[in-house]
């Protein structure tokens, strides 16, 4: 990790690239998103903004959004494997409940509502994508995503 900054870049782009492909899956393949699904998408976005904004600021807060953003995926390995749950246990639903109405109401669901509105319920089975389900993916990149920003935010600064 000898350039954090491009590390926080290619990071942020993952993500954007994660939330074109849930877009994809809504739009194309009618894959509906619920909303712990949404909740992930909150996630991802946050961790691609921290990131990207602190790729660009100077070189000593980088630790500093590294932490930030592995907050972030530490609430989306969270929110996804709750998901998990709630998908392993079909007596549960998440359908039109407090999360559904809560999340409806955040502006973002009102500007954005293509990419921020849930439409779809948790118990929804659609057919794996490689083998995983789309929260397994989830869960396995925000992993992935809180394994590299921990190591970048507990890194030692060079002197």
């Amino acid at each position: 990790m000898k350039n954090p900054k491009l590390l926080l870049i290619a990071i942020a782009l993952i993500c954007f690239g994660l939330l074109g492909a849930a877009l994809y899956l809504q739009f194309v393949e009618y894959m509906q998103p619920c909303p712990w699904c949404i909740i992930q998408r909150y996630l991802f976005t946050a961790i691609a903004l921290i990131c990207l904004v602190s790729a660009f600021l100077p070189a000593k807060t980088h630790r500093g959004g590294a932490g930030l953003g592995l907050l972030a995926a530490l609430g989306g390995i969270g929110s996804a494997s709750w998901h998990l749950w709630v998908k392993a246990h079909p007596a549960v639903s998440c359908g039109l409940d407090p999360v559904e109405t809560s999340l409806n109401k955040f502006p973002t669901a009102k500007l954005l509502p293509f990419l921020f509105r849930p439409e779809g319920e948790c118990g929804t089975e659609y057919a794996p994508l490689f083998g995983l389900s789309i929260p397994q993916w989830s869960l396995l990149w925000f992993v992935v995503f809180a394994v590299v920003l921990g190591m970048l935010a507990l890194r030692r600064q060079r002197r």
